[in-house]
């Protein structure tokens, strides 16, 4: 695989990650607020914080992990990789090494975009504001999907952006289950509870998946019943199975269509991470512990990033930035 090209993949799977990164990091914000503000949490902000293992480098900075402070650090603060800011910058660097290869319209998006987030000041970030921020932020990102749904020329670089958007898909939705199951309620204190009920409604409201969910599901909204949906419904965009199943579509038509032969590593984890989760019942996974699933396959995926990476672009190139596990995000450019 030509050097020009190793880079080219590698700046295509992140600018897939780091904008799928935004909207979930912006889903994330929008259902604490919600739990915050239906008191319906005990961790509150912090549950942010713990999720995304920032827990050292956010109480360098700050005190308390208070609404502002937790707000400001992930939306506006560019000394924070792992910020909004910084992560639609870094996406924005990975577009401009990808100009002969994405659509103008693509890159007039994006510069919009990053140039929207910049110009974002406190009052932009506070309580009567903070949800329709991130209904906009969601929003944007999913133009920015369309727009590359319509335009990206269908070649290897379109497979590899399909790999880094399910990469962070697969991720980023056991995320979002944890910080309910396990963050939120980690002794399990009102399991069941009218409060219980509508936390899993706003999970999945976070997920897109609340209309979704409704079509296939009669009957109460039980927490077994929402993570069977975002964990195994394959009918669901946002479904780990569906990532699973996507991710390993691309690995596999870069080996067959390209002659990439490298990806086999990857495959076959992907392979193994799919046939675990389709031979165990949600409540298989439950009862051996949710928590202890979702962190082992946020690992899982970790390795498979990094073993694309070793795959498909030189050693002799910069290293690809960590995932959001390992608490780093950089540009790619």
């Amino acid at each position: 695989m030509p050097n020009l090209l190793s880079r080219y993949a590698e700046c295509t799977i992140w600018l897939a990650r780091y904008m799928e990164r935004i909207e979930n990091l912006a889903r994330l914000i929008d259902v604490t607020e919600t739990f915050v503000r239906t008191r319906s949490t005990a961790t509150g902000w912090l549950s942010i914080v713990q999720i995304n293992a920032d827990e050292e480098r956010f109480f360098a900075r700050h005190d308390t992990a208070s609404e502002q402070n937790v707000v400001d650090f992930y939306v506006t603060d560019r000394e924070n990789p792992n910020s909004i800011a910084s992560i639609a910058h870094a996406a924005r660097e990975n577009a401009r090494a990808l100009r002969p290869l994405i659509s103008t319209e693509m890159w007039t998006q994006l510069n919009i975009f990053t140039n929207s987030i910049r110009a974002l000041g406190p009052s932009d970030i506070r309580s009567s504001n903070l949800s329709g921020l991130c209904a906009r932020l969601k929003q944007d990102c999913q133009t920015h999907h369309g727009i590359t749904e319509g335009t990206f020329y269908r070649d290897q670089a379109w497979l590899f952006y399909l790999m880094g958007r399910t990469l962070e898909r697969g991720d980023q939705i056991t995320r979002l289950i944890d910080i309910k199951y396990h963050t939120l309620l980690p002794s399990g204190t009102g399991v069941g509870s009218e409060v219980d009920i509508g936390q899993w409604s706003a999970v999945l409201r976070a997920a897109a998946a609340y209309h979704a969910f409704r079509r296939t599901a009669s009957g109460e909204i039980t927490p077994g019943r929402v993570v069977g949906f975002l964990l195994k419904n394959d009918g669901f965009p946002r479904a780990l199975s569906t990532s699973l199943r996507q991710l390993h579509w691309a690995v596999g038509h870069l080996r067959t269509d390209y002659g990439l032969k490298n990806g086999y590593a990857a495959a076959e984890r992907i392979e193994e991470l799919r046939a675990t989760l389709a031979e165990q019942t949600v409540q298989d996974i439950i009862l051996r512990g949710l928590h202890e699933f979702l962190d082992w396959v946020q690992r899982e995926l970790r390795l498979v990033q990094g073993e694309i990476a070793q795959a498909f672009w030189p050693p002799t190139m910069p290293e690809a930035p960590p995932d959001q596990g390992q608490n780093q995000t950089q540009s790619q450019s």
